[in-house]
């Protein structure tokens, strides 16, 4: 008797984003699509996905996280949920949680040529005002920028557009999720007091910190090509 045709695989950013294919052993466990890194779903990163959930819980609980923004988290977080227990089985995914341990699971991060997921917050506010783009329309969360963020990308922001850059991957600083989920907020978001604007290209900018650490912030009008990570290699935000 042959091997049993394999079942579809799910593929889950930290985001709670999603993509599902029937051919899961073309990919490798990690892959990274157009800047967001995607984990193949199993037990343990469901178990994973689930303490994220219930920290937003408690954010939203605490008055840090808007309704909407935690109504949009629980929808996707449910579909994620039906998936795994029709495909990976509800008993397996019980007896994950009961002995997952958070501080020894390593989650998905995009590559080490890749803005990584763990960027400071700006420490001090544009002004009491706030600043904020875009400046209309109904956005559950805005991220508060620095006053110096915003004239460091003021300073190569002609140049910028020029080479293909929207205002909004430039200066965006509202969104649907809590920063840095959901792959919307513009560079400013990511540039904290210590941090300066290095080269400045139609695919990427460059983030150059304190002891010569770079990392690169894609232009999501860009075509990135998905890429698979290394088996055994930790990606890592530093390039240099």
């Amino acid at each position: 008797m042959g091997d049993a045709a394999p079942g579809p695989v799910l593929f889950v950013a930290t985001d709670l984003d999603r993509f599902e294919t029937p051919d899961g052993d073309a990919f490798a466990d990690d892959v990274t699509v157009s800047g967001r890194c995607y984990r193949r779903l199993d037990p343990a990163y469901y178990a994973w996905l689930r303490t994220k959930v219930a920290a937003a819980k408690r954010a939203l609980d605490a008055g840090r996280l808007s309704a909407a923004a935690f109504e949009t988290l629980r929808e996707a977080f449910n579909a994620v949920h039906a998936w795994a227990v029709r495909h990976l089985g509800a008993a397996a995914l019980l007896a994950a949680a009961r002995t997952f341990d958070p501080s020894r699971y390593e989650p998905p991060r995009p590559d080490d040529d890749l803005l990584g997921c763990g960027a400071l917050r700006p420490r001090t506010p544009w002004s009491p005002a706030g600043f904020v783009f875009p400046a209309s329309g109904a956005w559950p969360v805005t991220e508060t920028v620095a006053a110096d963020a915003v004239a460091k990308v003021d300073a190569i922001r002609d140049e910028a557009l020029q080479l293909g850059w929207s205002e909004a991957a430039l200066y965006r600083n509202r969104g649907h999720l809590a920063f840095p989920y959901g792959g919307e907020w513009g560079l400013v978001c990511f540039l904290d007091g210590d941090a300066r604007i290095g080269s400045v290209t139609s695919e990427a900018i460059t983030i150059e910190r304190p002891r010569g650490a770079t990392t690169r912030f894609p232009n999501p009008a860009a075509a990135t090509p998905c890429r698979a990570r290394v088996p055994g290699r930790r990606p890592v935000e530093a390039l240099a």
